[in-house]
């Protein structure tokens, strides 16, 4: 088969690449690089052609609202635009588990990506997963103030990315399934002791404090809303194990 990944160079995308290459089939990225704009769809017309299956897993790293709004609502229209002129039978995209609990913030423009894609009549597959183990590298990147760690205050179940690449893969490569049962990691974890272990691990320990996130999605991450519902399905590596991997 024939696979477009858009985001297939991200933190999810690349092991989606990884693992259907892997089960001898073409992934096919969609990136600004090989003349594609998923913001605009410019491009997609003539990168769509012939292909089997979308996987959708391109993001933005933004905590507003409005502009998790605008990149979701536009990624998503464009591509499924672009999939039903090219003939494209089956769209796959990642979501978040819970995001439509507090649909605010970065999870305002899941949760809009969500209606959009389940408004189509059939030819898709939705998989929502759970904050992955990678989480703790971005905040580290983006939370360091003078020799202090800033972390908000969040609970989480993480699983690896490419366990959840994996998933994707394998959806894709089958007949739409519409809404996917939920993944999540094997336990639950404190952000703030993943941070710390994290830092610790890769040689460079510093204080890491818990900072308090005003609003509904601070709340939701204080109080646990993104933690899997029980019976949820859950992945193999916890986050030690990857931290293993990881440090190395």
């Amino acid at each position: 088969m024939k696979v477009a990944v858009a985001g297939g160079t991200g933190t999810v995308g690349r092991h989606v690449v990884d693992a259907l290459r892997a089960a001898g089939h073409q992934p096919v990225v969609l990136t600004r690089a090989s003349g594609v704009d998923l913001l605009d769809g410019a491009g997609l017309a003539d990168a769509l052609r012939g292909i089997d299956t979308v996987v959708d897993v391109s993001s933005t790293n933004t905590a507003s609202a409005k502009k998790s709004l605008a990149f979701f609502e536009s990624v998503t229209r464009n591509l499924l635009s672009a999939e039903r002129k090219a003939g494209v039978g089956h769209h796959v995209a990642l979501s978040v588990v819970n995001a439509a609990k507090v649909p605010a913030s970065y999870y305002a423009g899941k949760v809009a990506q969500e209606k959009m894609i389940m408004a189509v009549p059939g030819g898709w597959s939705l998989l929502r997963a759970s904050q992955f183990h990678e989480l703790t590298e971005v905040l580290i990147r983006q939370g360091r103030v003078g020799p202090v760690q800033i972390v908000p205050q969040m609970r989480a179940q993480p699983i690896a990315a490419v366990e959840v690449a994996a998933e994707l893969a394998s959806i894709a490569l089958g007949e739409p399934r519409g809404l996917v049962p939920d993944l999540a990691g094997p336990r639950p974890e404190r952000v703030s002791d993943m941070v710390r272990r994290f830092l610790q691990s890769t040689g460079r320990p510093r204080p890491v404090l818990e900072v308090f996130v005003p609003g509904a999605w601070g709340r939701g991450m204080r109080e646990g809303t993104f933690l899997p519902d029980p019976g949820t399905r859950l992945g193999q590596q916890s986050f030690d194990e990857w931290l293993g991997t990881a440090a190395c």
